[in-house]
């Protein structure tokens, strides 16, 4: 026809449709070019011309096309349909919605246009109307899988997450090989804690679609939090196999290898996702936190710092880089003290002036709802210092008790706990808006932050002021910075009154102790001094990695050197060894190989067994020792310590004196060295002390839970008994002569 016919417009109108449905659009395209020719007022040419043009990627042509069509036929709504659809594609939000909003004027009933208008508002931010499209669109056709999927990805955004996870289920019933619908249901049962239904959805995404690399990282995350580590990184070394240039899955690679403390590999992961990726502020964050777990604490903040310009709002890179700088020496008290207020500045100054006005009860002397809020309710330091206070706080008629726990996994530790805690709440997945406004329902008069600048903390809830009463302790040795943080528990020999008050926005509540200790009740027997029967000493750490900085290592070797037959055992190191820069360090100060055991982390009574070759522990500095320091004086072993002048620098004093043992802290590195020498030369009294460290540490405050049960029940009420009268927060103290007179009147 059109070649017998050839200003005939019809005949190449009907071979323009012919050839774009065999997929020839190339042809087609040509064809109905010589339509639009010769009958340049046929709508439907310029309308299938359109079609031919975003087909063949012609985006801007397409879009011509559609208006052309629309000039002549105003109320086309199938052109205002497929416009939105090339405009939204263009990335011209704005104009993709005024043309769907144009189809649903002309067809209100068009389901496919109310999901595409749900699209765009969702990628324009407006996720409540995103919301209302998408019901809609569900309401014209209830069995469209893919508004139901759309749904549940926007309800996910807004932390609807129940309601995410029954639209995914609902896509699912009706199109069971729906890959996408399983890996973001995964995401979803993933945010609520529910790990292993999460795993299950992952796994089903992949039998689908064996190369889906967002299920297999996806997939990693999971396995990660289920800490099933070795795991996670096949399935990221998956994803890299499909797709090598995923950023992505080389960061979190990254954070699973830095669990398993393969350090320098973890630092290779993430600068392979910033090779790729170089404004990538969760890797610069991560890389951040291999770095300080190395020791190399100046990389360390440079990377978090580097993160925090490319997003300037992101908490827990901020988090990451307050609680780097109390690990090192470069910035002085002030210093940092000025930077924690600085985050508090950027995070919390916004939410002050939308505080709640609360209208609690003012009784002085009413039952109060306390709640702490931790992620660490589980196999964790922390639970060595809660758990007796809680076990002695349960049941106690004027306290009723609340955990938030903000981890998605639960343990032996965590089912023990949960024995002493009346009303439990699982928080994963909640917003810190959802989570402050949950416990403003459920009536918290005081709230303990048991975090502060650590890992999973929930710090932003507590700086929209959900409670009238708000505490930091336990967790962080410093300031949160927050001025919504009324008070921080402590005790004199943390910080002794009078010196450290200016390095806190909160005030300093004293207890006869900051917290007491739970020993471990499997622990092995002390043994004799093992340098009596070794003729040398044998020093330890078992002190994290990152406190381990080069300048640690120079003052050690000071000590090693000036006794050329003693040793040294470092303990909790990490799994897949990388001690290489440790090692280099001690030989750049003449301390062989030889003299110096590593041992990586191993279960807790193995690892106390450990402290059965050392004589003497020694300290680390600016961020000496806790919980290692408690264990290491359960097995018999005193920790030689130095203080300095940031709340960090003090949590090692804290024990020995309790314990009595104030001759095994030191105020600077030259007494470190002449006390360690010191006690090297004198074991027969060491051993006298190895052998009743755990006599003295039962008579002691940090060894007596009911004690300091008591006084913080004490020092609640003396807070609550503020706020009812109107009173701003104020430093006390509840000294233990106090509390142990009450406690034998009570018991007579």
């Amino acid at each position: 026809m059109t070649a017998r016919f050839p200003q005939f417009g019809y005949g190449w109108t009907v071979l323009g449709a012919m050839l774009k449905q065999m997929g020839r659009d190339v042809d087609a395209l040509a064809a109905m070019r010589k339509a639009e020719a010769l009958t340049p007022n046929d709508v439907e040419i310029h309308y299938n011309l359109g079609l031919t043009l975003n087909d063949l990627g012609r985006l801007d042509e397409a879009v011509a096309s559609y208006r052309r069509a629309l000039e002549i036929k105003p109320d086309y709504a199938e052109a205002h349909y497929n416009l939105g659809n090339t405009l939204k594609e263009l990335g011209r939000l704005d104009e993709a919605e005024a043309s769907y909003r144009w189809t649903l004027q002309i067809r209100p009933d068009d389901a496919a246009a109310h999901n595409n208008l749900g699209l765009t508002l969702h990628d324009l931010g407006r996720l409540d109307e995103a919301e209302a499209c998408y019901r809609r669109a569900l309401e014209i056709r209830p069995d469209d899988a893919g508004a139901h999927y759309n749904l549940g990805n926007t309800l996910q955004e807004l932390g609807q997450l129940d309601g995410a996870v029954a639209s995914y289920r609902r896509a699912l019933q009706i199109w069971p090989d729906y890959a996408e619908a399983h890996n973001n249901l995964g995401n979803a049962l993933n945010d609520l804690g529910r790990l292993d239904e999460a795993e299950a959805c992952y796994r089903s995404a992949l039998q689908i679609k064996p190369d889906y690399a967002e299920a297999h990282n996806n997939l990693g995350n999971t396995l990660t939090k289920l800490g099933r580590l070795d795991e996670a990184v096949a399935s990221y070394r998956r994803v890299l196999a499909i797709k090598p240039d995923h950023a992505e899955a080389h960061n979190n690679l990254s954070c699973t290898l830095n669990d398993l403390g393969r350090l320098d590999d973890a630092v290779a992961s993430c600068r392979r996702a910033l090779a790729i990726k170089p404004d990538y502020a969760e890797a610069h964050s991560n890389l951040g936190n291999a770095f300080k777990n190395l020791g190399q604490l100046d990389d360390a903040v440079a990377s978090f710092r580097r993160a925090l310009e490319i997003k300037p709002d992101f908490e827990e890179a901020y988090s990451n880089l307050l609680f780097c700088l109390i690990h090192g020496e470069a910035a002085n008290a002030q210093e940092q003290f000025s930077e924690h207020c600085r985050f508090a500045e950027q995070f919390e100054a916004p939410l002050r002036s939308s505080w709640p006005q609360h209208t609690h009860s003012r009784n002085p002397d009413r039952c109060l709802q306390v709640g702490f809020v931790s992620g660490d309710f589980r196999n964790h330091a922390v639970a060595n210092f809660i758990e007796p206070v809680l076990a002695h706080l349960a049941g106690r008629p004027q306290l009723s008790l609340h955990a938030y726990y903000n981890y998605p996994v639960e343990d032996r530790v965590t089912q023990r706990l949960r024995r002493h805690i009346t009303h439990w709440h699982p928080i994963v997945g909640l917003s810190d808006v959802a989570l402050a406004q949950k416990i403003r329902e459920d009536g918290i008069d005081i709230l303990i932050d048991l975090s502060g600048h650590t890992g999973d903390n929930c710090l932003l809830a507590f700086a929209r002021k959900p409670a009238p009463v708000q505490i930091s302790w336990m967790g962080y040795p410093g300031t949160t910075g927050l001025n919504a943080m009324d008070y921080y528990l402590a005790d004199r020999y943390f910080l002794p009154p009078g010196q450290f008050d200016d390095q806190f926005t909160e005030k300093i509540v004293r207890l006869p102790a900051s917290a007491p200790f739970l020993p471990f009740d499997d622990a092995p027997p002390v043994n004799a001094l093992p340098a009596l029967g070794n003729g040398y000493v044998t020093f330890g750490s078992f002190n994290h990695r990152r406190k381990l900085s080069s300048s640690v290592i120079v003052l050690w070797s000071q000590i090693l050197r000036a006794l050329p037959s003693s040793r040294m055992v470092l303990g909790a190191m990490p799994q897949a060894g990388g001690n290489d820069t440790l090692i280099e360090w001690f030989a750049r100060e003449g301390i062989a190989r030889e003299r110096l055991s590593f041992y990586p982390g191993c279960p807790i009574k193995d690892y106390l067994g450990l402290h059965h070759q050392v004589d003497l522990c020694l300290d680390a500095f600016p961020y000496p020792g806790g919980t290692t320091s408690c264990h290491a004086l359960w097995m018999g072993v005193p920790t030689l310590t130095m203080t300095g002048s940031t709340p960090a620098s003090r949590q090692g004093a804290v024990l020995p004196n309790h314990v009595g043992l104030e001759a095994f802290v030191a105020r600077n590195k030259t007494e470190f060295v002449e006390k360690s020498l010191f006690w090297a030369d004198h074991l027969t009294e060491l051993a006298k002390i190895r052998d009743g460290l755990r006599e003295r540490f039962g008579q002691s405050a940090m060894g007596r839970p009911d004690l300091i049960a008591e006084a913080l029940e004490r020092a609640l009420r003396t807070m609550w008994q503020r706020w009812c009268a109107g009173l701003p927060a104020e430093s006390f103290e509840v000294n233990r002569q106090d509390m142990d007179n009450a406690m034998q009147e009570a018991n007579t």
